[in-house]
């Protein structure tokens, strides 16, 4: 059997408990978890994925009021009456286009 050893790390508790509850459901332990990382970091000799901030200033209903949310519900409303619409494929698109997905 291999050796091991601890890791330690201090993280919000909220974060623990969201992310422990979707590795519960994949079946993977926290420890495969942290295992799996360590292991992608040194297959390509650094972070396995790119720490950024996003491109972007998405729209956050946390913090705002009823009123100030069914007001932007509204402009999303009364962009589709204007015709602003798009298909799945538009959709597929601009996903692409913008994050590569």
């Amino acid at each position: 059997m291999a050796s091991t050893t601890a890791v330690y790390a201090r993280i919000d508790t909220g974060l623990k408990e969201n992310a422990e509850s979707i590795l519960s459901q994949l079946g993977i332990t926290p420890s495969a978890a942290i295992q799996m990382l360590y292991s992608q970091i040194v297959l390509v000799r650094g972070m396995p994925f790119q720490p950024k901030l996003p491109s972007t200033d998405f729209f956050s209903a946390r913090g705002i009021t009823k009123s100030e949310f069914d007001a932007e519900l509204q402009k999303g409303v009364d962009s589709i009456n204007a015709g602003n619409i798009h298909t799945a494929e538009d959709v597929d698109r601009m996903l692409e286009e913008e994050f590569g997905i």
